[in-house]
């Protein structure tokens, strides 16, 4: 609620859906003109009722695909390279950059076709729902999508609402309904609307269809819980106008319950609901992996330019001597004579950059993409992920960000449906003092039932039994379960809008204050009103003709109101039971007399008739309403949390994130969750950023509340100085001033940065009231901060879609029906979320950081002999390696091993990771992949390589290398240089792997195998599709003579040794957490060796 008094404050008042009216909408209902005379007849234009989730269309998909891949600087640039192939004369063929480029291409688009069509798939489904329209005085059938602005639909009890309705009728006298909301504000319990008081006696086809009216309300807004309108009804072509309020309004996505059917006028059809307003457009997240990868790839682009101009540079310094330019054994032609030297300089700079260009393997790009889609088989795979109660596993949407589940540093999650179950337990009352606790044991006996002997007693258990908006209700299925079974037989239970309510009115039952005994005394005189305080009753008692006003609210709006009673020992128990988590109701009255309840009446109509600051009036009339009140006692129930939540929040703290509560709900019910599940601690300092604070530090101070804030918490009262945890709670009123752009006229300033240090600065927030779009406007603030940290939002239902696709990580929660398909993954419940991010999300950023930077090592292991290799050839061009070499190095030698190590390797226990949350901060904000590690891989690689390519040039002195006299050539040079490359590469990837299996072992050890296999047989044999045999018997010639082999051991070892050596002293002198684990453990397993080695000995 945003109030009027909020304007005092230095924010500008501003609520989502709440700017002036300057455009409405008018709707004819059932497409009827008005009266001739009445006002003039203009049919607006609607858009129809389809829903569109999808990103491509049949003809848009290739050219925005392509467009997206090409995005990708990777991709763009080897599409560069085979266009280059293409057009001029290159040291290798153009197959070897455009099949795997093609490769790529095809596989990821149809991966992302195939997604997209599972939501076309599922927009289809929906928009060709069956509905039923009153036409003509009948009910037709047709589509959802073609329903319009103006169409009298006919809903029947459990159908989902197909767009936003006015209530006009229902089966029920008082014309109300119930509703759930579930999948938009995420609340599973029943709500009450009510129909157009002049239209609600309408009960059939035709009755509904001779409605005459028309209605004027607001274009669409995205705020669910405001609406603004009024419907003129016409009675002998005289308007009578009826204020139209979110009372009165059902949102699509809601679905009917308790009311056997309902006659309603859609206003909202569409991409216009309330629900699609609430939707982002789903766009293609990116991991913070992926941003490395291209960063590097960048580098390594300059490295490359550099290497081709270098080596074009040089080659026309050698070439000034006319001798090198042109040999007597290679004359040139006329027309390249001829060519201009510009242009025989860009074409030898082309070709260059071709002969480098594996520096940037494709094949790096297809080993990633393939680690990401069989990586994420583990979590489907996962059965501690498996929920016995659901029947359902972990569900994997998007592959692309298993690592980010690695970099979480906030997490964002909703709460109901989330981290509770929504289920509620009575726990206890407090009346006038003294504590009645259900079926507890006193002095040897089981107490049920409360002795009444009191008046407040009495009045206190009546005003629980009358003060709620709870309704009976037969059988019911609920997604697949019945509720209202006993033994096989039908029996009624309680539904309400306020899943509280419930369990009060049922702890009422267990005492055997049964609602439906005593109603010949009490009589409601008027409806439950819930204001913005309270919840009110008015009831006559009938023997003794007196009026009492029943008030059931939060303590902290109840006391202020309170005049008498046992207000010190209510409070001290309400403050007991909020300490230990529980949600807690104060239950006052007041008695009043038959001249001030109709003056009470005659103030709320008045209020509730009102089109201007309606809501402005109607809190004024409750306050007047709300005074003098008579403390009878306060309830205590139990919200029950899901299983281990509070676990799992401390374990995410503990991890160094932090952990943010976005819920529609009240600040008091959610506050009370957060204490339940430790996200507030009992020495947590809360501080408070809602309207009712605002309107007390405006009362008491000049300035903002936001600066008063900041103040506090850098300078904290005396008794507070030693606490430094401190928790922030924020209201939705409060959060769309702070997220309002500060005016240049204004001394306001800037807001959300301020906001932003408070946030900065504490463990917890939780944000109360909000509504789905401002959900996605907090992930979206914190992640365009200055630190652009990583988030994670969970949640379930239409209403946190938004901030889903907002995170950089997505993952639906247990109720996600209407999220899963905009959900990146799908958890059965909260506590999964542990071992997702602790060990699946540490493990996944493990591997592909070793990956990334594994593949950048082998390639500059790989290129740099030949950029050194050409100081030596005359800078012709000449490869160092033959074409099949060139070709299977990145697809064939050295490609599984590091896929296997990407997939299975653990450096730490699973079971350690899970104890020791705190290992997750060592891998944090992308610490595995920065630049001083990046360069070190670099630097490793092109050691590496000048060792390989100067060893075998020294050791190539003596020509005569063999025992017969032969000499070695220039392939066999490359070939023996080759030879210690992939040895080293690989031997260096078995040094890295902690976590050995027998695919470890046959892998790693059969690649180099397979190379061994393959050199014999392409150089052993004379392939007739070959145009040339100049690799024929190189290898074999290499490996019969005896310092070859002395060659490959000594420069494998020179290569290793480095790497190993800085291993062992960072270790010794300057270990991280993780590797003391890591000694620790396999110091225990060598313990564990020895004793098994003595047991033997001593047997």
């Amino acid at each position: 609620v945003c109030t009027s008094s909020i304007n005092h404050f230095l924010f500008p008042c501003h609520c989502t859906g709440e700017e002036n009216w300057v455009d409405s909408r008018t709707i004819y209902i059932g497409h009827k003109e008005p009266p001739s005379g009445t006002e003039a007849f203009i049919q607006q234009r609607f858009p129809d009722n389809r829903i569109v989730s999808s990103k491509y269309t049949f003809w848009n998909f290739v050219p925005k695909n392509m467009f997206e891949q090409f995005r990708r600087v990777a991709n763009f640039y080897f599409l560069i390279i085979f266009l280059v192939q293409l057009i001029i004369d290159t040291p290798t063929s153009p197959i070897t950059s455009g099949l795997p480029l093609f490769f790529v291409i095809t596989v990821t688009a149809i991966k992302q076709g195939y997604e997209d069509w599972l939501r076309h798939k599922a927009d289809n489904s929906v928009n060709q729902c069956p509905i039923h329209v009153v036409q003509h005085g009948k009910v037709v059938r047709k589509q959802s999508r073609k329903l319009r602005v103006g169409d009298v639909v006919f809903m029947k009890e459990n159908e989902t609402f197909p767009c936003d309705l006015i209530l006009l009728s229902s089966s029920r006298d008082d014309g109300t309904c119930f509703v759930t909301t579930a999948s938009l504000d995420g609340e599973s319990s029943h709500k009450t609307y009510y129909a157009v008081q002049d239209t609600k006696a309408y009960n059939t086809e035709k009755e509904v269809d001779s409605i005459h009216a028309t209605i004027e309300c607001e274009q669409p807004q995205p705020d669910l819980y405001k609406f603004v309108g009024r419907i003129n009804v016409y009675m002998d072509n005289e308007p009578v106008a009826r204020p139209l309020g979110s009372e009165n309004l059902l949102l699509r996505g809601a679905t009917l319950k308790n009311t056997e059917y309902i006659y309603a006028v859609a206003i909202y059809t569409g991409m216009e609901t309330k629900m699609a307003l609430n939707y982002q457009s789903k766009t293609q997240k990116r991991s913070a992996v992926e941003k490395s990868m291209n960063a590097y790839l960048v580098v390594y682009l300059c490295i490359l330019i550099s290497k081709a101009l270098i080596n074009t540079v040089l080659k026309y310094a050698w070439q000034a001597d006319p001798n090198r330019d042109e040999p007597w054994y290679n004359d040139r032609t006329e027309p390249e004579r001829q060519r201009h030297i510009v242009s025989l300089a860009f074409t030898d700079f082309l070709a260059f950059m071709v002969l480098f260009n594996y520096i940037i393997p494709v094949s790096m790009y297809v080993t990633v993409e393939m680690q990401k889609f069989l990586g994420s088989y583990f979590i489907m795979w996962d059965d501690e992920m498996f929920d016995e109660e659901m029947g359902e596993r972990a569900v994997v949407n998007t592959s692309d960000l298993n690592e980010e589940l690695g970099q979480v540093e906030y997490v964002f999650t909703d709460k109901t449906g989330t981290l509770t179950e929504n289920n509620m337990e009575f726990i206890e009352c407090c009346v006038d003092g003294h504590v009645y606790v259900p079926d507890v044991i006193c002095n040897g006996q089981v107490t049920t039932t409360p002795h009444v002997t009191t008046e407040h007693e009495e009045l206190f258990f009546r005003a629980l039994c009358l003060c709620h908006t709870v309704q009976v209700k037969e059988e019911e299925t609920v997604d697949g379960i019945k509720h209202g079974i006993h033994q096989g037989k039908s029996t009624s239970f309680y539904i309400s809008s306020s899943p509280d309510e419930v369990a009060l009115v049922e702890g009422m039952k267990r005492w055997s204050a049964n609602t439906h005994t005593h109603t010949h005394t009490f009589y409601i005189a008027n409806k439950p009103i819930c204001t913005h305080i309270a919840h009110l009753v008015f009831a006559h008692i009938h023997t003794l003709r007196e009026l009492y006003l029943f008030c059931k609210g939060a303590d902290s709006a109840i006391f202020p109101r309170v005049v008498s009673g046992k207000v010190e020992q209510i409070k001290a128990r309400v403050e007991h039971n909020a300490v230990e988590g529980l949600r807690t109701l104060c239950v006052a009255y007041r008695p009043l007399s038959p001249e001030q309840y109709q003056e009470v009446c005659h103030l709320l109509n008045g209020a509730k008739l009102a089109l201007q600051d309606r809501d402005k009036r109607l809190a004024e009339a409750y306050d007047i309403i709300e005074k003098d009140l008579i403390l009878l006692g306060a309830t205590a129930v139990e919200d029950r949390l899901q299983e281990k939540a509070a676990d799992t929040i401390e374990s995410l703290h503990k991890a160094g994130m932090k952990v943010w509560v976005l819920t529609g709900d009240k600040m008091e019910t959610a506050a009370a969750t957060c204490y339940a599940s430790k996200l507030f601690r009992r020495n947590t300092q809360i501080l408070e950023l809602t309207t009712k604070r605002t309107e007390e530090q405006t009362r008491r101070h000049d300035q903002g509340l936001l600066l008063w804030v900041r103040k506090e918490l850098y300078n904290p009262l005396p008794p507070l100085r030693d606490c430094t945890d401190y928790g922030l709670i924020i209201d939705g009123a409060t959060l769309s001033a702070v997220m309002r752009p500060a005016q240049e006229d204004s001394n306001s300033g800037n807001y959300k940065e301020i906001f932003l240090e408070i946030c900065r600065n504490c463990s917890a927030v939780l944000c109360c009231r909000m509504a789905p779009l401002q959900k996605a406007q907090i992930v979206k603030l914190i992640k365009a901060s200055k630190e652009h940290p990583i988030t994670l939002a969970i949640g379930d239902g239409a209403n946190d879609v938004s901030m889903i696709l907002e995170a950089h990580v997505g993952i639906m929660g247990k109720e996600g029906r209407q999220a899963v398909r905009n959900s990146d993954y799908a958890i059965p419940k909260f506590k999964h979320l542990k071992k997702m991010l602790l060990v699946h999300g540490h493990y996944y950023y493990i591997r592909i950081s070793e990956l990334v930077q594994y593949f950048f090592y082998k390639n500059v292991c790989f290129i740099f002999p030949q950029f050194l290799y050409q100081f030596f050839c005359g800078f012709s061009q000449q490869p160092l390696y033959d074409t099949a070499y060139l070709t299977l190095y990145n697809i064939s030698f050295t490609s599984l091993p590091i896929l296997l190590y990407s997939l299975i390797e653990q450096h730490i226990h699973m079971d350690i990771l899970r104890r020791d949350p705190s290992l997750y901060r060592d891998i944090a904000k992308n610490s595995l992949l920065r630049w001083p590690i990046f360069i070190y891989w670099t630097v490793l690689g092109v050691y590496d390589a000048i060792v390989m390519f100067f060893g075998v040039y020294f050791l190539f002195d003596n020509t005569t290398f063999t025992s017969n006299g032969q000499m070695f050539g220039n392939w066999t040079f490359g070939t023996l240089v080759f030879t210690v490359l992939v040895f080293t590469v690989t031997f260096k990837l078995a040094l890295d792997t902690h976590y050995w299996t027998w695919i470890n072992h046959f892998v790693i050890w059969g690649s180099l195998i397979f190379f061994v296999v393959f050199s014999l047989l392409w150089g052993g044999i004379i392939w007739p599709f070959l145009n040339y045999q100049r690799m024929y018997y190189v290898f074999m010639q290499m490996l019969s003579s005896g310092p070859a082999w002395l060659s490959i051991i000594l420069l494998i070892t020179a290569s290793l040794l480095p790497d190993v050596l800085k291993k062992v002293i960072c270790r010794t002198l300057w270990p991280t957490t993780t590797e003391r684990i890591q000694v620790g453990a396999c110091s225990y397993m060598l313990s564990r060796i020895f004793f098994r080695i003595a047991s033997v000995i001593e047997l």
